[in-house]
């Protein structure tokens, strides 16, 4: 079972949940905005996904499920579970991971170009892709690189764009399971 966490209604798995049921990958969707807990221990999923949200990933105190979400990803990291974070779950993979999460020198909103890094180009999530891809982004807020991570892409307004940590946890800034409709959702 693959753990897919939102943080609010419109923010869901789109075309990565399509991708998953095309797959045959069961997967668990809970919305800590509306109050869901997370689960006790990660050791019963076989992946987590962490979707984004308008939150910082310091705003503990105005969210309180942010810290027991930091834990649990922390619990992933240790337990060496597939993580994939994006845009807010990249900046909480990097808190986790020890690095900060600072304002981006551009807020992007809208479709952008981010280039894959050299170290992007030998690693198997990029395998295939070309060197520069335009993907879509909302987002003002971006995460450092932490100390066992490295830096797979890019951009010109947003240094920081996708990132590794240890073998097998990935963060995205970008949003890769955008739809048309989630993108007229999060418009109006």
């Amino acid at each position: 079972m693959i753990l897919v966490v939102k943080h609010i209604d419109i923010e869901g798995p789109g075309t990565l949940g399509d991708f998953l049921k095309s797959q045959g990958e069961p997967f668990q969707t809970i919305e800590l905005g509306a109050g869901d807990p997370m689960p006790a221990s990660p050791g019963a999923f076989k992946a987590v996904v962490v979707l984004g949200g308008p939150m910082n990933v310091d705003e503990e105190d105005r969210y309180p499920f942010l810290k027991p979400e930091n834990d649990f990803i922390r619990e992933v990291l240790k337990a060496e579970i597939p993580f994939l974070g994006i845009c807010l779950g990249s900046q909480l993979l990097a808190k986790a991971a020890g690095a900060k999460v600072v304002k981006s020198p551009v807020k992007e909103i809208g479709w952008y170009q981010v280039q894959i890094c050299e170290v992007g180009k030998r690693d198997r999530l990029f395998d295939g892709f070309c060197e520069e891809v335009p993907v879509y982004h909302w987002h003002g807020d971006m995460f450092q690189i932490p100390p066992n991570g490295q830096l797979l892409a890019s951009a010109r307004g947003c240094p920081h764009q996708a990132l590794k940590v240890g073998k097998n946890a990935y963060g995205l800034q970008f949003h890769i399971e955008i739809t048309d409709k989630s993108i007229k959702e999060w418009c109006d």
